[in-house]
């Protein structure tokens, strides 16, 4: 959301500050300056309830954050999956993820933790206060149901993650009854990410909205991406398939202005933020923050306006790039996913760059493209839902529930027709070979997406790019660093200083 985003963050951040503490002698003052906002006082507008939420979908940014030299938060999701290496090495906490051995001092670790709580927090705040506001009915209505859904989303990623996690639905301070909180089970968690999203479809959202803000499109997906995932491991509800096949159609039917992009640059255009194929993604404005995404520029070459510069700490494994089929267009250069030469400083001659880097999120209108400068102004978004994942959704769980179908069928054949690859006819499928191809298509389509470490938890099936098989997640050996996948690594360890500072906290095993 990038209207008024940062002047509503300033007004929260000082509105926080006053929510610690209240005044301790009752005749330091008779009267109220009307100048200072006050607990009481912040939320009695329909304006306070619109900065209220705007802080909830900025402090959403924390996921492109930085995590010292050379290194981001987005990093932590994608470094484990074996799908990306490094070309410089000089961040300890990266080098840890990327060779399996990171543990509960780990940065982005923390940083997740400490960005996703955040959130959390804030969407709290909005969801306690904002319905007291006396406002109009159907905006606070739109703002309960973004803070409901900004709040599952939050969540969703916690559970994922850790595993059993803090279950917070109130403002916190420290004389709350669980200042101290204990983990929730994981199920009592999905509960509540489900009420939210539920709750949120009858928010009375629209279809989709081009500022940024959530639509109802945003809530069945997400909706649906969390009965997939209950389906699987650890849930194991499989009743789930069938909820996420209906919600996840719900949105083909009803897709409105939401469709596949024709080219896969248009996924990079930020002149199509929020639009087309874009159905939920973290903005991004040069006013406020850049897009994150420049620790996948080449190291120290000439790709962009800037000139040599870049850090290479996240490029793709080889192995990885090589398991595209060279007749997909998602391997062609500069075309899909993919560039293994450019136009020097952005707009100058070809050149080559001697191995293939990530092209998925370069922005051409900010740093150049042949013969046009770059106008060095990043506004692209980070994607983080978008309809291609939706037919993937809706292929994998409407498989499982009645085998492979037409439409399940004509879902994945839409995103290989866009990538130039046939596809086998429906006869020749049955339900297990059905199900791999569905696999197959999620780690090519969703590639650098922080999606891929979900799905190996998922389905305890991690993509084996040199036989394009699954082999068990327990033993795999990431090609990357060569180093085999454990049982403890099915979840993160939570931050040492959040258990040393929160006694109930327990660890995760083996950490």
């Amino acid at each position: 959301m990038k209207y008024n985003i940062r002047q509503y963050s300033n007004k929260m951040l000082g509105v926080a500050m006053l929510l610690i503490g209240t005044v301790g002698c009752s005749d330091f003052l008779e009267e109220q300056d009307p100048s200072n906002l006050q607990p009481e006082s912040f939320y009695t507008t329909g304006t306070h309830a619109q900065a209220a939420i705007a802080a909830v979908y900025a402090e959403a940014r924390f996921v492109g954050d930085g995590a010292g030299i050379f290194s981001s938060n987005w990093q932590f999701l994608m470094a484990p999956t074996g799908t990306t290496t490094t070309e410089t090495a000089q961040n300890s906490d990266l080098n840890n993820l990327y060779s399996l051995s990171f543990d509960a001092n780990t940065l982005h670790i923390r940083n997740w933790w400490g960005g996703i709580y955040q959130v959390i927090a804030n969407a709290n705040l909005v969801l306690e206060n904002v319905p007291g506001i006396d406002m109009d009915e159907a905006e606070k209505n739109r703002v309960l149901g973004e803070a409901k859904f900004l709040r599952a989303w939050a969540y969703f990623y916690a559970v994922r993650i850790w595993g059993d996690v803090p279950l917070i639905t109130v403002p916190q301070s420290a004389t709350s009854e669980d200042f101290f909180p204990v983990r929730a089970p994981q199920q009592e968690v999905y509960g509540q990410i489900v009420t939210d999203l539920t709750e949120a479809e009858n928010a009375g959202l629209p279809w989709t909205d081009e500022s940024g803000r959530i639509g109802q499109a945003a809530v069945k997906t997400l909706l649906s991406k969390v009965y997939l995932t209950m389906a699987g491991q650890p849930l194991n509800e499989t009743a789930r398939y069938a909820d996420a096949a209906a919600k996840a159609k719900e949105v083909i039917d009803n897709a409105g202005p939401i469709r596949l992009f024709e080219t896969y640059g248009d996924l990079h255009d930020p002149s199509l933020n929020n639009m087309g194929e874009h159905i939920f993604s973290i903005q991004y404005n040069s006013l406020v923050a850049d897009n994150p995404m420049d620790n996948m520029y080449p190291n120290f070459q000439p790709v962009t306006y800037r000139g040599p510069s870049g850090t290479g700490s996240t490029i793709p494994d080889i192995d990885f790039y090589n398991s595209y089929s060279d007749q997909d267009l998602r391997k062609e250069n500069r075309e899909g996913w993919f560039y293994t030469s450019y136009y020097r400083n952005g707009d100058g001659e070809l050149f080559e760059l001697g191995k293939p880097y990530i092209f998925k999120y370069f922005n051409r209108t900010a740093d150049g493209t042949q013969g046009v400068p770059g106008t060095a102004m990043d506004n692209l978004n980070l994607m983080i839902l978008r309809y291609a994942e939706v037919l993937l959704i809706y292929a994998e769980a409407s498989n499982e529930v009645n085998g492979p179908t037409q439409e399940a069928w004509d879902a994945l054949k839409a995103i290989r027709d866009r990538a130039t690859l046939d596809t086998p006819a429906l006869g020749t499928f049955n339900a297990q070979s059905f199900r791999e191809a569905v696999w197959t298509e999620r780690w090519h389509e969703l590639a650098f997406e922080m999606k891929a470490w979900f799905d190996m938890v998922r389905l305890r099936q991690v993509y084996n790019v040199i036989t394009g098989g699954f082999d068990a997640f327990v033993g795999h050996v990431n090609l990357n660093s060569n180093q085999p996948l454990q049982e403890k690594h099915l979840l993160f360890p939570l931050p040492e200083q959040e258990t040393i500072n929160s006694p109930n906290l327990t660890q995760n095993p083996g950490y």
